[in-house]
């Protein structure tokens, strides 16, 4: 599908990186003056001997990196970079990404420079806490916290109810229809 026209404009391209090399693959990208985009998620671990959360920043597709260049006058030295293993091709020909694709994913990206992954809380919705001491426990999410991953609920339980700060990666949206309506209730009150 016209790869002979298109290789002398600049198009996006899935680079493959050798295992766990591609920082490595991006930097010396970028020494070429390629233009790329190397997605990173934060993520989570539990630590079984410590008991605690680990937080690691890591690629949204390991072993893969987006680059933008000419096909024609780049892809001999692309090929040879280091970090990189090889460019995505069909048969012998390198396949363009869609712009559209590139777009969605940078649309993802926050100041932060990280993905943002996961469900989006909002003031009301019912959760249930995955994690901790108080796993397994309902709640009313009301707020983030300025500058942390933490939020606050409002945990209820029998006659009593109280505000508990907890990871928001501990939390599970629970989607059901009482919840619902109480949302829509309290957003025409």
């Amino acid at each position: 599908m016209g790869a002979h026209r298109e290789s002398n404009k600049p198009c996006r391209y899935a680079i493959y990186t050798k295992p766990k090399q591609e920082h490595r693959a991006e930097n010396s990208l970028k020494v070429w003056m390629v233009e790329t985009l190397a997605p990173r998620v934060m993520t989570r671990r539990h630590v079984p001997t410590t008991g605690g959360t680990v937080s690691a920043v890591i690629p949204l597709f390991p072993r893969y990196s987006f680059a933008r260049f000419q096909v024609n006058c780049l892809l001999h030295k692309i090929n040879f970079t280091r970090g990189v293993d090889s460019v995505v091709s069909f048969g012998d020909r390198p396949m363009p990404v869609a712009d559209k694709i590139i777009a969605i994913m940078q649309a993802h990206i926050a100041e932060d420079g990280l993905v943002k992954l996961g469900e989006e809380f909002k003031y009301g919705d019912t959760v249930k806490i995955q994690e901790g001491p108080f796993s397994s426990r309902m709640g009313i999410f009301e707020r983030g916290v300025k500058d942390s991953e933490r939020v606050m609920i409002l945990l209820t339980a029998i006659m009593y109810q109280s505000h508990v700060l907890v990871d928001e990666a501990a939390l599970k949206k629970i989607h059901h229809p009482v919840a619902r309506v109480r949302r829509v209730l309290r957003a025409r009150v």
